[in-house]
């Protein structure tokens, strides 16, 4: 059995939207600018597994989204649920769907699906940008094209990640010259000038429980 949740257009100013609980996971819809875990620095402890520990203690971190992202994001409560899950996302069995806009008009394939296939690697020297490398690890994303606004030159895009690399969306979309519109790290002063956030949301996310097995399916309208 497959339950499905819908959930409409939320802002970003709240500070926490959750939209599951249960005693082994928590959905949460997490607003952009907001760090998933704690960063470096006094400045940078606000975040949101910290805002869901005041009100869940037993929250543990399973992923991340960056912090300039926005959408859904899974906590597990106990370290049991943590592992199911963590095993869960590192074996690829979790399956996450995304929404972004990037510059210009990106043509769509003729299957309605395509794929980026290029390795990532870790650009030490200017960290923590990442860069296309032959020496990377294995980087996979699907694409399909939503929707395109001719006025301002830019393509709506649903992203499938087949692989789970730190930044990989906005760096196969860089490497294929459409950059993501408000990205800050690997946008054009073009793509940049179009946006005042990144416009990456975590649409879609579909996982087995990890007590009850049943398949659960959430959903997260973007804010832009």
């Amino acid at each position: 059995m497959t339950t499905f949740f819908h959930v409409n257009d939320l802002s970003a100013g709240c500070k926490l939207h959750v939209l599951h609980a249960d005693n082994a996971l928590l959905v949460l819809d997490k607003p952009a600018g907001l760090l998933s875990v704690p960063g470096k620095g006094a400045d940078k402890q606000d975040c949101l597994s910290r805002r869901v520990q005041r009100r869940y203690a037993d929250a543990l971190v399973v992923h991340r989204l960056d912090q300039a992202t926005s959408g859904l994001l899974v906590m597990a409560r106990g370290a049991s649920a943590q592992r199911v899950l963590s095993e869960a996302f590192a074996s690829r069995q979790v399956h996450k769907r995304y929404v972004a806009v990037v510059d210009g008009l990106l043509e769509a394939p003729e299957d309605a699906w395509a794929e980026i296939d290029l390795p990532i690697l870790l650009d030490w020297p200017d960290r923590p940008r990442r860069i296309i490398d032959p020496q990377g690890k294995p980087s996979r994303t699907r694409w399909r094209v939503l929707g395109h606004n001719l006025a301002e030159q830019t393509t709506r895009l649903e992203l499938e990640p087949v692989t789970g690399r730190s930044h990989q969306l906005r760096v196969h979309l860089q490497a294929i010259q459409h950059p993501i519109l408000g990205d800050a790290l690997y946008g054009t002063p073009a793509s940049l000038a179009k946006a005042e956030r990144l416009l990456l949301h975590a649409t879609r996310l579909e996982l087995t429980h990890p007590v009850n097995q049943q398949t659960m399916v959430f959903s997260s309208e973007p804010p832009f």
